[in-house]
């Protein structure tokens, strides 16, 4: 059985990625920072949970040692959690404001791949998806014709640029992994206050293709539901 661990996974888009993923057979395994959301989304799902917090290096390291104790290995790592920091003017946002985003959802990938990267290499079909956002891209923002071209969203657009590169960089010089970015797209979530268009069905889609590969599928790409993103 492929075991699975999707950190920030009981709400939104990890819950959903959650829920397909276990149709899908796999045995999840949800990280959450608090540990009564993490048992109730568990409970609901009918899957297993991990406490973790993607910002201490403490919370991450236990979690990976918890998810050998108890499941013996680990195949696919969704790397889910982040923040959306602060919405606010460009010339608001100081030092602090941006790198407690890029804490979170920038080095928090960095720390959550370094602690569960042992397990990874002993699977047989070892998978990291990333989890970044069209807001991250150089190309998806000089369209004009698109909806992230207006926001300043300085902190996020800046922590998922670094997603991207991150990402670039660890399937380059880990090749035995696969190791991929997905935009989920405009999604009706927490982070937007249910704006989006998107349902998160739609928006766990290009989640779920990447986490379902084989030891054949990709590897360092940047992907959303209709197919490829430029970076």
């Amino acid at each position: 059985m492929t075991t699975t661990v999707i950190t920030g996974g009981n709400k939104s888009l990890g819950y959903e990625t959650a829920r397909r993923l276990k149709e899908h057979g796999h045995r999840v395994v949800i990280g959450a920072r608090d540990a009564e959301r993490g048992r109730q989304a568990a409970e609901e799902l009918g899957v297993e949970w991990v406490q973790i917090d993607v910002t201490s290096d403490e919370s991450v390291a236990k979690a990976a040692a918890d998810v050998r104790a108890r499941f013996g290995g680990l195949d696919v790592l969704v790397n889910n959690a982040g923040i959306s920091g602060p919405f606010a003017a460009v010339d608001e946002f100081d030092g602090p404001s941006v790198l407690a985003v890029l804490d979170t959802n920038t080095v928090g990938i960095v720390r959550t791949t370094h602690a569960f990267l042992p397990l990874l290499r002993e699977s047989a079909a070892p998978v990291v998806v990333n989890v970044t956002s069209g807001l991250g891209s150089f190309t998806v923002r000089g369209d004009e014709s698109r909806i992230e071209h207006s926001l300043p969203t300085l902190g996020y657009s800046a922590s998922k640029a670094a997603v991207n590169m991150i990402t670039s960089v660890y399937a380059q010089f880990l090749p035995e992994l696969r190791v991929n970015t997905v935009d989920p797209g405009y999604t009706a979530t927490d982070f937007n206050g249910h704006s989006g268009p998107q349902t998160v069905t739609e928006g766990t889609d290009a989640i779920v293709a990447m986490a379902t590969i084989g030891a054949d599928g990709p590897t360092g790409t940047f992907t959303d539901r209709h197919g490829a993103v430029g970076w």
